[in-house]
């Protein structure tokens, strides 16, 4: 027991998102009292050393309804007033490219 079975409890659920040259992950992991939370990290290589920079978020439960509202106004206000053209992305052997021109509507 101890360590090894908190840090296997702590991560719940884990989402991997690629986009171009960051990646993101939305991890819900659990408090010893068993309440969840998320964190969000961005991962980017430094292209001078080749070292991952990482920033992370922290987002509880109590403050979901007003992160998503707000992240919502945000998005929604540029997509107004810029055109948003969103890329999909393709990964092989190490490299990525990018399809602006497929259409993935539905």
């Amino acid at each position: 027991m101890g360590d090894f079975d908190n840090r296997e409890r702590e991560e719940v659920y884990s989402k991997k998102v690629r986009a171009g040259k960051r990646t993101y992950f939305f991890d819900v992991k659990a408090t010893r009292s068993n309440d969840y939370y998320v964190t969000i990290t961005e991962s980017k290589k430094r292209l001078e050393d080749g070292v991952f920079i990482k920033h992370k978020i922290f987002l509880y439960k109590e403050d979901f309804e007003k992160f998503a509202e707000g992240l919502k106004d945000t998005v929604d206000y540029i997509k107004e007033h810029q055109e948003v053209v969103e890329k999909r992305y393709e990964f092989s052997e190490g490299h990525e490219v990018a399809k602006a021109d497929e259409d993935f509507s539905y």
